[in-house]
């Protein structure tokens, strides 16, 4: 396992009011902004150390969560599909990412009643997986399928988040999925899946970093071991002021995909 789907990503870092972020996690209220930038920090570093090009936006001080930049747009090679929030508060970070991205990608947009939040977006070499879920509905998966319509798109149920709350593509048509989180996993056919305990299921979310490396959150040890046993690497990373918003490892960046 060498390849990933990208090479390039951008980042954003968390603002003054990040503690104001959208969450149900019941932690939320002992946010550490300090620690959050410093685990923001480590987080760049791991990427830049892989090889993975990044690239740093400016904070967004407004937007308590406009750190999750992978929720505001999808980048492929040819276009950018920018997204419509399903969490209204979140809505216009996306016209921030417009104004930084201007000249880079000719722009698709996901119009009303639309909504489509990149976390439900799962890209592996050759297909997408959409999550229909709180965020993202049936409406916004039509429409990214208009504006892709040489891509193969699977809409994927889910009572998640996000589908990336639930699974994460590795490479050579390998997946690390929280199997609790599906009614049918069929959907899935033809991939192998590493499958991780619903105790452990906020490891579902991992980011992989190329040469069999996996970006992992801290304190799971039972995901760690079923990547060893899959010939993967885990880096290990603390995430614990981004899981108290509800994100995770992913949703701390917007890659540039390569494969689609």
């Amino acid at each position: 396992m060498t390849g990933r789907t990208f090479d390039r990503v951008f980042v954003r870092p968390p603002g003054r009011r990040y503690s104001g972020c959208v969450s149900d996690n019941p932690e939320r209220t002992s946010i550490d902004l300090a620690l959050a930038s410093r685990q923001h920090k480590d987080y760049v570093s791991i990427l830049r150390q892989s090889g993975i090009a990044v690239t740093e936006l400016l904070p967004v001080h407004e937007y308590p969560d406009s750190c999750f930049l992978q929720d505001v747009a999808l980048l492929t090679a040819r276009t950018a599909v920018i997204g419509r929030f399903g969490e209204a508060s979140r809505r216009g970070e996306e016209r921030v990412l417009e104004k930084e991205l201007n000249g880079l990608l000719p722009m698709r947009r996901i119009k009303e009643p639309g909504t489509l939040e990149g976390g439900d977006i799962l890209v592996t070499d050759d297909s997408i997986f959409v999550g229909v879920s709180v965020r993202t509905n049936v409406e916004g998966v039509r429409q990214l399928s208009g504006h892709l319509s040489d891509v193969r798109i699977i809409p994927v149920g889910t009572s998640t988040l996000h589908l990336m709350s639930a699974c994460s593509y590795v490479s050579n048509r390998t997946l690390i999925v929280a199997p609790d989180c599906f009614d049918d996993l069929d959907v899935f056919s033809g991939y192998k899946l590493i499958k991780i305990p619903k105790e452990e299921m906020y490891a579902a979310n991992v980011l992989y970093l190329g040469q069999g490396r996996v970006m992992v959150p801290s304190g799971y040890p039972k995901t760690e071991a079923l990547l060893k046993e899959s010939a993967l690497e885990p880096t290990i990373i603390d995430n614990s002021e981004f899981r108290k918003c509800d994100g995770g490892l992913s949703c701390l960046s917007l890659p540039s995909y390569k494969t689609v």
